[in-house]
């Protein structure tokens, strides 16, 4: 630091003073100069979310540093840290071995705490830093920063979980935004354990109809649980059940009510949230879910309970879906998922939960279409298994998507009823045209003919992208392999995918393919560190941003033979495989998500173009939002940096 100039800021404190019990009362500093500081700070996390006694502590104890352009602020040679850097103004730019092989440095701007991660540790750094122009930094002493954590839960659990908390901030700034769009008055990430409060009510197996439809009529009750002794549920009756296995059955009333209970009965715990129990009354075309707590019924939760408080709910749209009589119905009903997406984003739903939510409802849609279709041209659909392929197979849809699908064949299809399915499979792609999901450019289609093929004709396919590995390969393999089975014989795709992954996960070379081929595609970052977005400022969030996770995801799950499509689903499991601590493969679904929000968001605001849904001008985000873009790409970089060790070697 043989340049640096250091200045003290104009604050004493007392030679006998406790850090860690330090108060504004306890110095004399000069108002004015505390208020620009504390100003200055409270634009930035983690200080905007800390109280002022804590911003004082912080600038109490802190040091100004001023650094020259390309002057070293920190390197490995310095030893292990002393300080914590906060840059008030310029920039710093981080670079190490790995990271400049693969021009990967990263920088801090303004706002930026550095290097949290040596600081905490105890360690020297293991990068170089240097200033990228005239540069301000404020340096906190080691020991003051641990007696701030102390102090501060804020301040603690920013520097221990950094890329969450800006994700927390950033769907917490979103929440806000969207506010007077949100029409729920809790959010569907909210536990069953808090909806649930009222304990079931419920009755024996043996207790006769005529006592337990009394119970159902002075409660004003919509269900009756049947539970054994220990509590744990049996069955369920509803209202909606009376008519037709009570009523139209003639059964006597006097009959115990485990005759005509559903069963065995769909439950939840109490860990699962109100987004669980949507999904699970939506698929299942139930209006009631039994909460449990080790195992014992503890409440109930309904339809109703959910969405008291909405126009539109999940399970209201997929109704609709359901009981559409033609095409034209479905598109009304396909504008439905796009508002109800907005309703959700608005409440601050996640982004898993949300791509989850809009992936089945168009599976519902894409569903109702099949029967529509197949009963038109007379398709039994049990002699074929329709496929969704790309991000619907790996239930990762956006409201900008077009449509990637195919069809397994019994291998015993003869060529005039493959001729009628694959009629029928055209057909179903123009309908899911005229509801809004665009023709695929490629043409990669249930109605072509190279998309509708027997099991045996499928089976070769794969096995030759994976002996050949060729360019055109790895591109198919990046689009089929993602496949999941949507309607018709099940057991098609399951043999189909049994088949893949253990012919993929024993051929190392074609893995080795896969990861030089998702290489091609850098994080985009340049040189500083810095996002790299084009001349005219866009970034592609799909292409330069979740593809590199959604490549790594693959390419991991196939080495380790791991079933699941999904991204979030193949990096938490791929992660403790590669015995990784949990920080690293939860920051790869941090980063993964957050673009992925990101990309939620444009679309649903209108930002996009139909050329390019996925593209965002970097300059129109807000300070949080640009840090932890920069912040995911950087994990991102990280991710391609562990595949180039494990597979370019």
């Amino acid at each position: 630091m043989a340049l640096a100039a250091t200045i003290k800021i104009n604050c004493s404190m007392p030679s006998n003073a406790n850090p860690t019990k330090a108060t504004t009362s306890d110095y004399s500093p000069a108002k004015s100069l505390l208020g620009n500081f504390r100003q200055e700070l409270a634009q930035h996390p983690p200080f905007a979310q800390m109280a002022a006694d804590d911003l004082d502590f912080f600038v109490f104890h802190a040091k100004q540093h001023y650094f020259a352009p390309d002057e070293v602020v920190l390197q490995p040679s310095s030893g292990t840290v002393q300080e914590l850097f906060y840059i008030r103004q310029g920039s710093v730019t981080g670079t190490r071995g790995l990271a400049e092989q693969m021009g990967g440095a990263f920088e801090y701007e303004a706002g930026d705490l550095f290097p949290v991660s040596a600081a905490l540790a105890g360690r020297a750094v293991t990068a170089s830093y240097r200033a990228c122009a005239d540069t301000f930094l404020l340096a906190l002493p080691v020991e003051s920063m641990h007696a701030l954590a102390q102090r501060s839960t804020v301040f603690s659990e920013y520097l221990s979980q950094r890329t969450a908390k800006f994700l927390e901030l950033s769907r917490k700034a979103l929440q806000a935004a969207y506010a007077s769009h949100a029409i729920a008055e809790q959010t569907l990430e909210t536990p069953l354990g808090v909806l649930a409060h009222r304990h079931p009510v419920a009755c024996g197996p043996d207790t006769s109809l005529h006592v337990a439809l009394g119970t159902m009529h002075k409660e004003r009750i919509g269900s009756m649980l049947i539970t054994d002794p220990a509590g744990v549920a049996m069955g369920i009756l509803t209202r909606y059940d009376i008519l037709a296995r009570i009523t139209l059955a003639q059964v006597p009333l006097d009959e115990p009510i485990s005759r005509v209970m559903v069963h065995p009965v769909l439950t939840l715990t109490t860990e699962h949230t109100a987004q669980d129990a949507a999904m699970l009354m939506s698929r299942h075309g139930i209006r009631h879910v039994p909460v449990t707590d080790q195992g014992i019924a503890i409440g109930m939760v309904s339809e109703r309970d959910l969405f008291a408080m909405q126009r539109q709910s999940l399970k209201s749209v997929s109704t609709a879906l359901r009981s559409a009589k033609d095409v034209q119905s479905l598109q009304v009903s396909a504008r439905d998922i796009s508002h109800l997406a907005r309703s959700l984003l608005g409440q601050g739903v996640q982004a898993r939960q949300l791509t989850a939510m809009i992936s089945h409802l168009n599976d519902v849609l894409t569903g109702r279409l099949l029967q529509l279709k197949a009963a038109e041209h007379g398709v039994d659909l049990q002699r074929l298994c329709w496929l969704s392929l790309g991000s619907e197979g790996r239930d990762e849809q956006t409201i900008a998507t077009d449509q990637d699908n195919a069809i397994i064949l019994a291998n015993d299809t003869s060529d005039e009823i493959r001729e009628t399915i694959r009629a029928f499979a055209y057909d179903v792609n123009l309908a899911l045209d005229a509801c809004g999901y665009p023709l695929c450019r490629g043409g990669i289609m249930a109605g072509e003919a190279a998309c509708c093929l027997t099991l045996d004709e499928w089976l070769q396919r794969f096995t030759s992208w994976i002996a050949q590995g060729s360019p055109q390969d790895l591109l198919n393999a990046s689009i089929y392999f993602d496949f999941r089975p949507l309607a018709g014989d099940l057991a098609l795709a399951s043999a189909l995918s049994a088949s893949v992954i253990k012919a993929a996960s024993s051929t190392p070379r074609f893995l080795k393919q896969m990861a030089v081929n998702a290489l091609t595609r850098n994080a985009p970052l340049n040189w500083r560190g810095a996002i790299d977005a084009d001349d005219k400022g866009m970034l592609d969030l799909k292409l330069q941003g979740t593809a590199l996770f959604v490549d790594a995801a693959r390419l991991y799950s196939l080495a380790h033979g791991i079933s699941a499509t999904n991204t979030r689903r193949r990096l938490e499991t791929v992660g403790p495989l590669l015995q990784l601590p949990q920080t690293e493969y939860e920051a790869w679904v941090g980063g993964f998500e957050f673009l992925q929000m990101l990309r939620l968001r444009i679309q649903l605001e209108g930002q996009t173009t139909v050329e390019a849904p996925n593209s965002i001008r970097v300059a129109t985000l807000n300070d949080i939002d640009r840090r932890i873009l920069r912040e995911s790409m950087r994990i991102a970089r990280q991710l391609q940096q562990r595949m180039q060790l494990d597979y370019e070697r």
